[in-house]
């Protein structure tokens, strides 16, 4: 077995190890949902913290790590008899982001359920992982219906396993981490809600503080145990000092004070339900332990605000989480303190130093660290509206509708104009793609899913996980003669089983080709159409779909979003997304259909959506030719790029950006080619008179369905 990166060599990353320490402190808190950047320490960190967890005293032999004292009733491998436990490190369980389900709750021997009437149990992770830590690294990319499996039995302390009838169940009380990349996409806000804190980490940029993360990065590779020696007597304090904590926290004195600040901020940022403040009075009280006292205290109110809150404060994709902590404070600083019961203050917990005597504190093994500057700080983004620095040149807003004047382009075509500001969103009718697929689940096109209603059954095709008992029980009624049943139960044998086909909803890869020519250009216009596309986005990130984004204008387009689940990063490129110059429509449409080719490879399964977003006018021909050469009537070519991706079986639609009294209708010329509908933006609202689903017709209908 390896040795585990101390968590005392981890550099800086404070609100990290102050998150970790108190779940485990107080697993009650809910777990730790640990968001940033890749390379910051957060993987290691989660891995080195089930060192510092006491040991704990199981049942010997019983596969679900009862507890001698308080063995649980309904314990599979139970009754268990009264006797001495044996002691062992607590574990930390890692919950792969391509397991299956019975791989995380456990499976049922189907067979020996149905003929012999037995519970034959395998337990899964979540039996591994009671009285534990369960840890799942890159959580976002999980499934939604194992995510929701995993935060049942971290809320319930129980895992069910429901097989036709047959059902077991048995404690699952552990400590929950994730890690996510939020570039790579978010979780839904009702899972964000079900993680206890949150934790926004971030790679320093103070050389001195990287350097150490090297110098301690290195030292530990060239030789582990070594490393960790340095720091043995660091983690012994630490694992103590969570002991110490444990026993202190049922006397910490949670006051009314304390609970009416707790309140007023839930209520102040208007947080949806009252999870967030059961989390903020645990997370108060556990922080107090952790300092040694038995009573809360405004600072613990403060700190448990600023770990259980700002990923509750979400209310849609496009919202950055964060805190203003000049508003917290303004709550918090309207309660009178309470009065101490004579307790004197601890002294202040100083950041072990270690081995490496002053060394630098702020940084992280994997190649970063440092804390979160504060928000509003000197790293800080600017806001909108915020006052620019004092070294800024001076800026005057534009008028929406007077634009700046720009030079003229080299080609003559209209000038590029800044960025405007989206329209707000609206609720947008569904697009869907037709015939039925086998992609990951999601809720957007028919699909066959492993949830969803059950339409057949076939022989399984490897592990039996749906069983369908009527065609299993019709499959073993012939032979019960030949085998010779003599009792009441039915003889099964394996080639009897017949697995559940279901059909559900599927995800999709919805790819947005966006027009950024000059002809789009007005900005009112352009305002409508970046609000539009904003709302089709919203509405992939609710049905579960990847996004990819590309735009053209000029000669030439580019991919300015490879295709990713990450939709407020596409949010964040349309909003910067400037226009003007000419229209290469087709270079758009050929660039699209390369990158429907690359991720076809990558991702099979998942069936893309073309949704093109233009006037249907095409004024440049692009590179389009041999070598990036550009040549050949640019209608022309866009008609010739349209009908490849048709002859493709790509489903598309085309957006109708085009406004005025006199319109050309060449977007229904180009969704002809494309094989789909066109819809106008006014069209698009889900509360308009066309209807209220537009299924995407293509040529290779016919043919999907048949397949």
């Amino acid at each position: 077995m390896s040795t585990p990166y101390p968590f005392t060599a981890v550099v800086g990353q404070t609100d990290l190890r102050l998150a970790l320490l108190l779940n485990a402190v107080s697993p009650a808190v809910g777990g730790v949902l640990v968001r940033g950047e890749k390379g910051t320490a957060k993987s290691t960190a989660v891995r080195a913290l089930s060192a510092l967890l006491p040991q704990v005293d199981v049942v010997p032999g019983c596969r679900f790590s009862c507890a001698p004292g308080a063995p649980d009733p309904a314990c599979p491998d139970g009754p268990h008899e009264p006797g001495p436990g044996t002691a062992r490190p607590a574990r930390m369980v890692e919950l792969p982001v391509g397991a299956s389900e019975d791989r995380l709750v456990g499976a049922l021997d189907i067979e020996r359920a149905l003929a012999e009437g037995v519970k034959a149990f395998e337990p899964g992770l979540l039996a591994d992982a009671h009285r534990g830590i369960l840890y799942v690294d890159e959580v976002n990319l999980l499934h939604d219906h194992l995510i929701d499996l995993l935060l049942d039995a971290a809320a319930m302390g129980a895992s069910y396993v429901e097989r036709e009838g047959v059902s077991v169940r048995h404690a699952a009380r552990f400590l929950l981490v994730g890690t996510m990349n939020p570039e790579e996409g978010e979780l839904r806000p009702q899972l964000l809600d079900r993680f206890g804190l949150t934790v926004e980490v971030a790679a320093s940029r103070e050389p001195a503080q990287r350097v150490e993360v090297v110098r301690r990065r290195l030292a530990y590779e060239d030789d582990p145990a070594a490393f960790a020696g340095r720091w043995a007597g660091d983690e012994q304090d630490v694992r103590a000092r969570v002991v110490a904590a444990r026993a202190l926290l049922p006397q910490v004195r949670l006051g009314d004070t304390s609970l009416l600040r707790i309140a007023a901020t839930c209520a102040g940022f208007e947080v949806d339900g009252m999870r967030a403040d059961i989390v903020m009075a645990r997370t108060a009280t556990a922080l107090a332990a952790w300092a040694g006292r038995t009573d809360v205290r405004k600072e613990d109110v403060r700190q448990a605000a600023l770990l259980a809150l700002p990923h509750r404060r979400r209310r849609n994709p496009f919202d950055a989480p964060g805190l203003d902590e000049d508003k917290l404070d303004e709550i918090l600083d309207g309660f009178p303190d309470e009065e101490p019961e004579n307790e004197p203050d601890p002294e202040p917990d100083p950041e072990p130093e270690g081995p490496d005597d002053g060394g630098p504190q702020d940084g992280g093994p994997d190649g970063g660290g440092g804390g979160i500057p504060p928000q509003g700080g000197p790293e800080a983004p600017q806001t909108p509206g915020a006052p620019a620095p004092e070294d800024a040149p001076e800026t005057t807003p534009e008028a929406p509708d007077s634009p700046a004047p720009q030079p003229a382009s080299q080609d003559g075509a209209a000038p590029e104009q800044a960025a405007v500001r989206a329209a707000e969103p609206f609720r947008t009718k569904m697009l869907s793609v037709p015939g039925l697929g086998e992609g990951a689940s999601g809720r957007r096109s028919r699909a066959r899913t492993a949830h969803g209603r059950t339409t057949g059954a076939q022989r399984p095709r490897g592990q039996l996980t749906k069983l369908h008992l009527a065609a299993t029980v019709q499959a073993a009624a012939p032979h019960q003669k030949a085998r010779g049943r003599t009792g009441r139960g039915l003889v099964v044998r394996k080639d009897d089983l017949r697995q559940a086909t279901r059909e559900g909803r599927e995800g999709n890869l919805v790819l947005f080709v966006v027009d950024a020519s000059g002809s789009m250009a007005a900005r009112q216009r352009m305002s409508a159409v970046k609000g539009a596309v904003l709302s089709l986005l919203l509405d992939a990130y609710q049905r579960r779909d990847k996004v990819g984004l590309i735009t053209f204008r000029g000669s030439a387009a580019e991919l300015a979003l490879p295709p990713t689940s990450s939709v407020d990063a596409a949010a964040t490129r349309l909003e910067q997304l400037p226009t003007g110059g000419r229209t290469p429509l087709a270079a758009g449409l050929l660039k699209a259909h390369e990158v429907l080719r690359i991720e076809r490879l990558r991702d099979p399964s998942r069936r893309p959506l073309l949704v093109v977003v233009t006037d249907g006018r095409a004024t440049s021909a692009g590179s389009t030719g041999p070598a990036g050469t550009a040549g050949g009537d640019p209608r022309a070519l866009a008609g010739r790029s349209a009908r490849l991706l048709q002859a493709q079986g790509v489903a598309s639609v085309v957006v109708d950006c085009e406004s005025g009294p006199v319109r050309l209708g060449l977007a229904g010329v180009l969704a002809a080619d494309l094989g789909g509908p066109a819809v106008t933006l006014d069209g698009l609202r889900a509360d308009s008179l066309a209807g209220l689903v537009k299924n995407v017709r293509t040529a290779s209908d016919t043919h999907r369905r048949a397949a």
